[in-house]
């Protein structure tokens, strides 16, 4: 997982009965960790996408943890939720925010894109999930709670067009902003930077679905000065990426955003996956001249 210091190893005592708050918890890891801090004892609070997701999870779960929709393109629906977090908290604060949220974010070079597929993964991975932590700031000043943002190690590196790298940067800029501002209010900010996993939302099926659909979509002229050859290309490389990088250890992740909820000195950062700590990281630091080699080769 990471290189265990000495402090990693202590505990906040008494967490039985704290709320968390997780966002999307129709996906594998947000539903994963619901389950996992409700076997803990924490009071969890599970926002999912639908009605479905929510009947799923309440299933299989105590029935201290709640659930609640959430349309994180949508401030009503935001709203809405925060009024009911705050009932559940009743007066107490909340202890946790965990958000996890991913839009659909189309992978394409940027000119075969429109602003409307930018808009699908900015307005919920990026302003959505800035709007709830935004509304929810006062529970948790009052609890002074823990705020975990995760997000995609791939976002430390533009490799593709559109608003995915836009959103993991952005995410990267206002949690940094916002852990510097909470420590006046005993609010401990960190990021988990996540690779690519089993059962996660990057699908290489869904991937090239979406290319032939915006390939199709194209004016003769743009499609003329790509030519097939390079969109077959394209296609080949983008779904053997996610086929080699894939892990399958989703406990990982889970463990990290456990020891940034419980932990009394949490992390800043946890890299959660072998690309993640590996690759991408490293990437990220390299010379430009390299990255953009493998960006070519990938």
């Amino acid at each position: 997982m990471w290189k265990v210091l000495p402090r990693d190893s202590h505990r906040l005592r008494n967490l039985s009965g704290k709320h968390v708050f997780i966002t999307s918890c129709d996906t594998e890891l947000g539903n994963s960790l619901a389950k996992w801090l409700d076997k803990r004892g924490f009071c969890v609070i599970a926002a999912c996408a639908t009605e479905k997701g929510c009947q799923e999870l309440q299933s299989c779960s105590s029935l201290s943890l709640k659930t609640v929709n959430l349309n994180l393109a949508d401030s009503n629906s935001i709203s809405r939720a925060v009024v009911f977090v705050t009932k559940e908290t009743a007066g107490n604060g909340l202890f946790g925010l965990v958000s996890n949220a991913e839009g659909t974010a189309p992978v394409a070079p940027t000119d075969w894109l429109r602003i409307e597929d930018f808009h699908s993964v900015l307005d919920v991975s990026l302003l959505g999930s800035i709007e709830v932590t935004l509304k929810l700031l006062p529970l948790l000043k009052k609890a002074e709670g823990r705020i975990v943002n995760l997000i995609n190690a791939k976002g430390l590196m533009a490799f593709v067009g559109g608003g995915y790298s836009l959103s993991k940067w952005g995410m990267e800029a206002f949690s940094d902003t916002l852990r510097i501002e909470m420590q006046h209010f005993g609010v401990k900010v960190s990021i988990v930077e996540h690779g690519f996993f089993r059962g996660g939302v990057v699908n290489s099926d869904v991937i090239e679905k979406t290319l032939f659909r915006l390939w199709n979509g194209l004016t003769p002229e743009i499609r003329d000065s790509y030519g097939e050859k390079y969109f077959v290309e394209y296609t080949k490389a983008q779904r053997s990426s996610v086929k080699r990088l894939c892990d399958f250890d989703i406990s990982k992740v889970i463990k990290c955003m456990e020891h940034a909820l419980i932990a009394k000195y949490p992390r800043t950062r946890y890299g959660a996956g072998w690309d993640a700590k590996f690759f991408w990281l490293f990437l990220s630091y390299a010379p430009s001249c390299l990255s953009d080699l493998l960006h070519e080769i990938k």
